[in-house]
């Protein structure tokens, strides 16, 4: 278990954002890093994703369909981490695991899985790891850009998008940056992970 407390983060130094405001936001500050590293972090276990085929595979139990789907994507996925090296913008993404996994989980970690192989940062935690950074409470669903805009994302009781509070703040873009760099550096190559823990696991269930 990591002995990290994670930095505060009170709604009231941030700006809410709609969820196309979010979207629209996120999209325009990525594309103009530099030279510069992002950090995501993924707490919960359950989302519901819209506009994705893959995840309506998932819910239909079509596990074939899923991975022809994910298959499909990843000449994309190559072309999109060789654009963010040209320019410098490395993306890490760290995921947070409870065991056993729920489907959902088993879902994104065979993306993950195919993301790494298409050469981008990602890497797995335990939910043991943080649990002395959570007390009562998950650590926020947050995605960090370039040092300068730290987003906590928002989601409904049911898993789906909710917008996001936007913080720009630089003492406490600071504390995450370096909160979720601590993370990262603790966390286990997803694809160590998924060999050891995923590569074995019957389909899923749909969900």
């Amino acid at each position: 278990m990591l002995d990290l407390l994670a930095p505060g983060l009170p709604d009231d130094l941030g700006e809410r954002l709609t969820r196309e405001d979010y979207k629209r936001d996120f999209r325009e500050r990525r594309a103009v890093i530099r030279d510069g590293e992002s950090w995501k972090l993924e707490r919960l276990q359950h989302f519901e994703e819209t506009n994705d085929d893959s995840r309506e595979a998932l819910r239909q139990g079509d596990w074939p369909a899923v991975l022809r789907l994910f298959e499909a994507e990843r000449d994309a996925l190559v072309r999109k981490a060789r654009d963010e090296a040209s320019r410098g913008a490395v993306f890490h993404r760290i995921r947070v695991v409870e065991e056993p996994l729920t489907p959902y989980v088993q879902w994104e970690l065979h993306w993950l899985r195919l993301s790494a192989e298409c050469e981008h940062s990602v890497r797995v935690l335990p939910a043991s790891s943080v649990a002395a950074a959570e007390g009562d409470a998950l650590l926020p669903e947050l995605n960090l850009l370039d040092s300068r805009t730290l987003y906590r994302v928002q989601y409904t009781a049911a898993g789906q998008p909710d917008g996001a509070i936007r913080f720009t703040d630089p003492s406490t873009v600071r504390n995450w940056a370096e909160y979720l760099q601590e993370l990262y550096a603790a966390a286990e190559d997803v694809q160590a992970y998924f060999d050891r823990a995923v590569a074995d696991l019957p389909p899923p269930p749909a969900a």
